[in-house]
This record gives structure tokens, sequence and C-alpha cells, in this order.
């Protein structure tokens, strides 16, 4: 028989926010565009630069993908029936359909040389399949220092372009939350940041970003998405003679609980902006809350951390 729904819980079924987006198709060329604007007279202008160029070629990837064999659809359907991310990282990154995607990336990335870049790019293309595969391992289990600094913005955007593929070119996926608040639901990856949204009925709702495939699923503001604790909870931003402390477009939700941050991006004071760019053009503000001793639990898969 069909459940009846009284009127209260129509009302709240109709009112409930979807709990996933799907980044956008053109995701590498926004963020490309994005980044060549923060740029302009930014004091990492040619780091934005080169990832803005690299953001570039991701999207070349992702709209002419390599040919290759579909992810095993029984397996995604398996993981969805036990509520498990149907393109784990820690599994699919020990296999090497995501090397195509490096490969591909390798292949269209024009490389100044002789150059530092240049030299990285060499060094991947001419790694073995397993030393690639135990340096992806690394990077998308957050062991940076196994990983040389160079390497990873280029590992990085490739890992970041086979799971976007993967998660686009697959239909009627059904995904459910994660076992905390801040893993994707999509692949397990942690988020990189969260936004608040802007527009429609759902305006002011918080979806968090993920580092790795970029979906983006609803999770209530106000929460520490490390700890789950509310109590506390301090917003900071970086001074910013266009925007009130409170109007900035880029904030850090800081939690005294567990002395962690995620920077979230507030759409309505910035309808442009985008979770990526927004945090490498914003690094200031994490040397400001390391010096105030908060830990950032939140990657970024084109950047290596410095050392503590």
């Amino acid at each position: 028989m069909p459940t009846i729904l009284e009127p209260g819980e129509i009302e709240a079924a109709a009112s409930s926010p979807p709990f996933l987006y799907m980044p956008p198709h053109n995701l590498f060329s926004l963020r490309a565009q994005r980044l060549a604007t923060l740029a302009e007279g930014h004091a990492l202008a040619d780091y934005l630069r080169l990832i803005a160029g690299l953001c570039q070629v991701q999207q070349q990837v992702l709209d002419d993908p390599p040919s290759s064999e579909p992810l095993d659809r029984q397996r995604i359907e398996l993981c969805q029936q036990h509520g498990l991310p149907p393109f784990a990282a820690d599994s699919l990154a020990r296999e090497d359909d995501w090397q195509l995607y490096l490969d591909a990336l390798l292949q269209r990335y024009d490389a100044p040389s002789p150059s530092a870049v240049a030299d990285a790019v060499q060094t991947l293309r001419l790694a073995s399949a397993g030393q690639r595969r135990a340096w992806a391992v690394a990077l998308v289990s957050g062991q940076y220092s196994l990983v040389p600094a160079a390497l990873v913005p280029f590992l990085g955007a490739a890992l970041q372009t086979a799971w976007s593929h993967w998660l686009l070119s697959t239909p009627n996926l059904a995904l459910t939350p994660g076992d905390s608040l801040s893993q994707c639901p999509a692949c397990g990856s942690p988020a990189m940041a969260g936004v608040i949204r802007h527009r429609g009925k759902h305006n002011g709702l918080r979806y968090l970003v993920c580092s790795l495939c970029a979906c983006e699923w609803h999770v209530v503001r106000v929460k520490c998405v490390y700890c789950e604790q509310s109590k506390g909870l301090d917003y900071l931003s970086l001074e910013d003679d266009r925007h009130a402390a409170n109007q900035a477009p880029l904030r850090a939700e800081v939690c005294p609980g567990c002395n962690s941050y995620l920077k979230l991006l507030y759409l309505e004071n910035d309808a442009d902006a985008e979770a990526l760019s927004a945090d490498l053009s914003s690094l200031m503000l994490d040397m400001r809350l390391a010096q105030d001793g908060y830990q950032r639990l939140a990657p970024n898969l084109l950047l290596a951390p410095g050392d503590e």
C-alpha cells in the first residue's frame, strides 16, 4: 500500500533540501576563470595562474576523456545498497583506471622548459605505474609527506578529473550520508570547503564541497563538521576594506572544541565564488589560524601543505 502523509508531513517533505548537488560539467573551466581573476594583484599571482592553466587542461580531459572500460556497475550498485561511497578513493586509487587520466593530462599540459614545473611533469611521465599508485594512495589518504611536493598539483589534478568524470558519467546514483559530516557520500574523501547558497527556496543552506570529485552535500549550519558540536563556534576572516567582518565572502568556521576550522564561502556576498580557487587565494587566513593554534583538516589536492 502507498504511504499516506499527513498535511504537516507533506509540507516537510516538500521543503526538504536536496541532499546532493553534482558538479557542473564545466567545473574546471569555471575554476580556471576564477583563478585568473583572483590572480590580478595577488601576492601568489604566479601560482594561481599556474593552477588556472592546469584547470584548463583538466577541462580538456573531462570534455574528451581517455578511452577506458567503465567502472564496475555491479560494484557501484552494491556500494549504494550498503550505504558505502560507490567511488571510494582509498580503493580506486589502488587500481589503475585513473592513470589514464594522468597520462592524458600530462600529454596535454604544456610545461615551460626548463623549469621546476617541467621537471615535475617529466618525473610523473617516467614514473612506474606502481610508484604513481603509491603516490596517489598517499595523496588521497592525506599523507602529503610521502609525495614530492612539486608533483602534488599534477597528481591531484589527474585524480580530480578521473573522479569527477566517473561521478558525472554514472546515471541513477542514490547517495547517502557518509560516516561523518565531512565525508563525501560519493567517494569518501574529506570536504575541501563549504558554500552557503543564496538563491531559491533553499537560500542560506550549507553544502560541503568534496576535495576530490567536487560533488556537494547538505550539512546543517552552525555545527562543526569534525566533532559535531555547536558550542562556541566563531567565524573569522581577513581584514578587507571592501567588506565588513560579518559580510566577508569567505570566513573560517572555527571550533574551540577540536581546534579545527573549515572555510565557508557566502555566495550572497560573492555570487561568483568557487571553493577551490577561493581556498587557494586565501592561504593567508590559513597562516593566521595556524599561528593561533587551529588545525586545518580540509585538504586541497592542488596544494602541498607546508611543514608545521
